[in-house]
């Protein structure tokens, strides 16, 4: 289809879309004052969501289910304390239900919630020793470090930084959570970059990669893809790879 002919079709079902909510706000408002209305409305309170009515939920597949990934892996590995760096904050809230959780920033969330502190970091320059913490996770963040997108110095090599100041900070027997976008390798300025498994892989090589799942690019494709296989990372543009690392221990 041509690109004008997709222009056409769009515009002609916002119209529709805008025809219908003018006849259902009349019928809406009509059938209320019939039944003794209990709120008040006006045309200019009206709030129009016209993309809304479709046939399934749709939703983020690289923030739900990588999310709902790492939330099952402190489920099952129950860290006496975790420590998050810059991921969701839908994350850092709801597995601070189960495990004390510090969420740490450049720019700090008020987020005030039992269980939780939300505190100021820098991911050059994280606030721990050698080896301190136990249970860490960094997830959607890397990707995003030495582009200017948030404010933080232009560096080509800042992700390589932030990956080697995580690493620094785990733990003997300590894990690290880590997710990134996979795929083909390319910086997209000033959004993000894609990495091969490789690229993370010899980015931590004082860590074993113990767990690899992949969101692929196409739904049809799967969900979250446990234990997933490095050979079908080249194959997608950008889909969002899940690294459960660990530091041998004792």
């Amino acid at each position: 289809m041509l690109p004008g002919m997709k222009f056409l079709q769009k515009n002609f079902a916002r119209q529709a879309s805008r025809r219908r909510f003018a006849e259902e706000y009349k019928h809406f408002v009509d059938a209320a004052k019939a039944a003794g209305s209990r709120f008040e409305m006006t045309w200019d309170d009206r709030h129009p969501c016209l993309d809304d009515r479709t046939t399934t939920t749709t939703f983020d597949r690289h923030y739900v289910f990588h999310t709902a990934w790492a939330a099952r892996v402190l489920a099952q590995s129950r860290p006496r304390k975790h420590v998050d760096i810059g991921s969701s904050l839908y994350f850092a809230g709801i597995v601070s239900a189960f495990v004390p959780t510090e969420f740490y920033d450049l720019r700090p969330a008020a987020l005030n919630l039992s269980n939780l502190q939300s505190r100021h970091a820098d991911l050059m320059r994280l606030p721990f020793g050698d080896g301190e913490v136990e249970s860490l996770s960094c997830m959607h963040v890397v990707e995003h470090v030495g582009l200017g997108r948030y404010g933080d110095p232009i560096d080509p090599d800042g992700d390589l930084k932030a990956m080697r100041e995580l690493q620094r900070v785990v733990a003997p027997a300590g894990s690290l959570l880590f997710v990134v976008p996979v795929g083909r390798p390319r910086v997209q300025f000033n959004a993000h970059r894609i990495y091969s498994y490789q690229q993370v892989q010899e980015a931590f090589p004082e860590l074993e990669i113990c767990q690899f799942s992949l969101i692929p690019d196409l739904e049809s494709d799967g969900g979250l893809l446990q234990n997933a296989s490095p050979d079908l990372v080249p194959q997608q543009r950008y889909a969002c790879g899940c690294f459960w690392l660990r530091r041998p221990g004792f």
